[in-house]
């Protein structure tokens, strides 16, 4: 049994200033106020710590930084998911969804073979008994590359319940995230510290080289529309535009809206009944860095479920409590932002929530000079340390 006294809990609907939390084998048993003569006597006393649900993140690309922080320095795999694992953790990220992208990108190192090589290692950690946190998958498919099809595809051969998270990505300039293709040119030039004109040629190049396969598109979609009506994706939209995305998408089995660029795409996703993610470094920046809306903007106006860290694993739960300071939002309705939001947009029914028989993911959190400090993050599946360990 783990029992945590004096926090400042934050359920679905409330917080409770002076709470008692209790769970027992990996499930929360009792939450409520903490009552004179009632407090076991090992329990941590919180002195007042935010205690909220482990965060629940459905987007993160910080593992490929891990794995390479700089150009040409490469770590291997096993040991890249093992200590970015710390790092989420350190976050308060007890659920994490690595993306992997299933696409030829070689500037960002993306291989279809690398693809294989993070799925298997991102599983093997997940299945060890020794995580920290619990290691989950987002699968990225370019629209355009029908060797990631392939490649997803042949991990994609089983129905888990629920079923693995599959984002349907098109990032050619012109549309989606970049539908100004200026704004990927410019991207260019910072990162290449080429020429405008450089930059522009580049741009021109990729889009005819794209072009080349647009057929692959219908597709691909296709394909994972198949695999979403046998229960083996659960698909989602990835840098939808306009309605009218929003009305292709639905008829193909997707559930979920990932970062919306337009107020337009985001209100046609909630009308349509489709789970809405939004990036957490965009609330923290104070909009996006492609020009597209602002993430606060939908928070505020009711079109957010989750929000994902996207690159960064410590900004969901600096934007929540932001958004919840700013009084945009609640604070149940911020962290619920970052935990049993993201759990809906999973499919996972079993966390996210400080509810008695939800998973005992939980993080201790307190306030330092405006920004949150994770004091403590506890797992469900936390175990003791292996024999011999500590001596």
């Amino acid at each position: 049994m783990r029992a945590f006294a004096h926090a400042r809990a934050v359920l679905p609907d409330r917080v409770i200033d002076d709470a008692l939390v209790v769970v027992e084998e990996g499930l929360i048993t009792h939450v409520g106020p903490t009552r004179p003569g009632a407090v076991p006597a090992e329990a941590v006393d919180m002195r007042g710590a935010l205690l909220l649900p482990g965060i629940v993140d459905t987007h993160s690309d910080g593992l490929e930084t891990e794995l390479r922080p700089r150009p040409g320095a490469e770590f291997e795999v096993g040991f890249g998911v093992s200590s970015f694992e710390g790092r989420v953790r350190a976050a308060g990220v007890t659920t994490v969804f690595h993306g992997v992208a299933f696409e030829s990108h070689y500037r960002k190192g993306r291989t279809v073979e690398r693809a294989h090589l993070l799925d298997a290692a991102i599983k093997e950690r997940a299945a060890s008994g020794h995580a920290l946190v619990d290691h989950r998958i987002l699968y990225r498919l370019d629209a355009r590359d029908p060797e990631g099809l392939a490649g997803l595809d042949a991990c994609l051969s089983d129905t888990p319940t629920p079923p693995p998270l599959v984002s349907f990505e098109d990032h050619t300039p012109g549309q989606g995230q970049y539908r100004d293709s200026a704004v990927y040119r410019r991207w260019l030039e910072g990162t290449e510290g080429i020429s405008t004109e450089e930059a522009q040629r580049r741009v021109e190049t990729l889009v005819a080289e794209r072009d080349t396969r647009i057929g692959q598109r219908e597709i691909a979609l296709g394909r994972l529309s198949e695999l979403a009506a046998l229960g083996r994706a659960r698909l989602l939209a990835h840098d939808p535009v306009t309605a009218d995305e929003i009305d292709v998408a639905l008829a193909n089995g997707v559930a979920v809206a990932e970062f919306p660029t337009t107020m337009e795409a985001a209100r046609a996703a909630r009308e349509r009944g489709l789970r809405v993610v939004a990036g957490a470094p965009n609330v923290l920046r104070g909009g996006s860095h492609s020009g597209n809306v602002a993430a606060a903007e939908l928070v505020a106006a009711g079109l957010v479920d989750g929000l994902s860290s996207d690159y960064m694993p410590s900004a969901p739960l600096a934007a929540a409590l932001l958004l919840a300071s700013r009084e945009s939002v609640t604070l149940p309705r911020a962290v619920a932002l970052v935990t049993s939001g993201p759990a809906s947009v999973a499919g996972l029914s079993d966390r996210g929530e400080l509810v008695e028989g939800q998973r005992g993911d939980l993080a201790a959190v307190t306030m330092d000079r405006g920004w949150p400090t994770v004091r403590m993050t506890v797992t469900a599946g936390d175990v003791a340390l292996p024999a011999g360990v500590g001596r």
